[in-house]
């Protein structure tokens, strides 16, 4: 029997959010066992933080500090096209998250030569001439949320038709081979439940 034609799946991170990286591996995993393909697109904690008086340190760090990464994703995406953000997401979240090596400029040039793109994207990072694209990008996947997002953001195929877009799943650790599958049926069949809109537990780190 022939596996039929993958239906899309649209991813929104931030690069420097552990939360989108992991829910972006768990993607890549139910791909292998699901019809499923996933688009990645930019969101930005620096833009999702900005302005806010509230924000904890860490949120206010990001709207000061968490700029480059996000631009240069998104000089690469109008460079060459949104597929370059899959393998340049990628080499950055395995520098930022597994080597834990920052996010400097040799960084950022290193990351983008792993993925096959021109490492002069880097400059991009102190420059604001794709802020107008960073911001589209951020409120396409963010608005359908608002006010209650974050990142990651999925926006979910529905088997009915249309997409639902989702906060979420926020997972500490990617779930790898089937158990990644059942957690993707898990997501499409709460987020077409009419009236379910929430569901959370304790973190790990959390539990007494």
């Amino acid at each position: 029997m022939s596996r039929p034609e993958p239906v899309t799946v649209g991813l929104w991170v931030d690069p420097l959010c552990p939360y989108a990286w992991a829910t972006s591996r768990w993607l890549l995993q139910v791909e292998q066992v699901r019809a499923v393909r996933a688009q990645f697109h930019v969101m930005s904690l620096a833009v999702l933080n900005e302005g806010r008086d509230d924000a904890d340190p860490w949120s206010r760090f990001m709207a000061r500090r968490g700029w480059g990464p996000v631009r240069v994703c998104t000089a690469a995406a109008v460079k060459y096209g949104g597929p370059a953000l899959r393998p340049l997401i990628g080499t950055l979240g395995a520098a930022i998250h597994e080597r834990r090596a920052g996010w400097s400029a040799d960084v950022l040039r290193d990351a983008l030569v792993r993925a096959g793109l021109d490492p002069i994207l880097a400059e991009a990072a102190g420059s604001t001439e794709h802020d107008d694209a960073l911001r589209a990008s951020h409120h396409a996947g963010l608005d359908p949320v608002a006010p209650h997002a974050g990142t990651p953001v999925v926006h979910v195929p529905q088997p009915g038709g249309g997409t639902v877009a989702c906060f979420g799943p926020v997972v500490t650790a990617a779930p790898t081979g089937e158990a990644a599958g059942r957690l993707w049926d898990a997501v499409v069949t709460m987020s077409g439940a009419h009236g379910c809109y929430e569901f959370k537990r304790p973190r790990p780190d959390q539990r007494s």
